[in-house]
């Protein structure tokens, strides 16, 4: 069976963000790395954690707890960076942990309920039912505002010029 976009399935990677599940679509992630020295950005918002060095590129850091708003725990050896596709450059979003890559029957993936979702979480897609759990779908392209994107590389570019 399709969905109305015609799709059969989705293939997501899967996260924790606290006790939730959520999925990004797997074209938006780049890579996932493990957590690494951060260099704070001075004057950033607060949700950004600052800039690392990738492979030579500067890449800026977001705590996706703190920009969804989810009270969260300290840093674990379990918390990742997923690096996602931001548009004009890269962002990395900081996780819990990534617990899979799942492929999903698009039918099974309902939009959010009106009560739920408003202006503000525009980056919600939806909800994945799965036979024991449910997984928030999100895109992280539209968890940042494009102010704020291009806050995050404007500080990846600060950061690569002062070297």
């Amino acid at each position: 069976m399709e969905s109305a976009t015609g799709e059969t399935e989705r293939q997501l990677v899967v996260f924790s963000l606290g006790a939730e599940a959520y999925g990004v679509p797997i074209g938006a992630v780049r890579e996932i790395i493990r957590m690494q020295e951060i260099t704070r950005v001075p004057r950033s918002p607060d949700f950004v954690e600052g800039v690392v060095n990738l492979r030579g590129k500067v890449i800026p850091v977001v705590d996706l707890r703190k920009r969804l708003g989810i009270v969260g725990a300290g840093r674990s050896e379990e918390n990742r960076i997923v690096v996602v596709d931001g548009g004009a450059e890269d962002i990395g979003m900081i996780v819990d942990t990534v617990t899979e890559v799942l492929r999903v029957p698009a039918v099974s993936v309902e939009p959010l309920s009106a009560v739920v979702s408003s202006s503000d979480t525009d980056y919600a897609l939806g909800i994945a039912k799965l036979e024991t759990r449910l997984i928030i779908l999100l895109d992280l392209r539209r968890a940042l505002s494009e102010v704020e994107k291009s806050s995050c590389v404007g500080l990846a570019g600060a950061k690569e010029t002062t070297r």
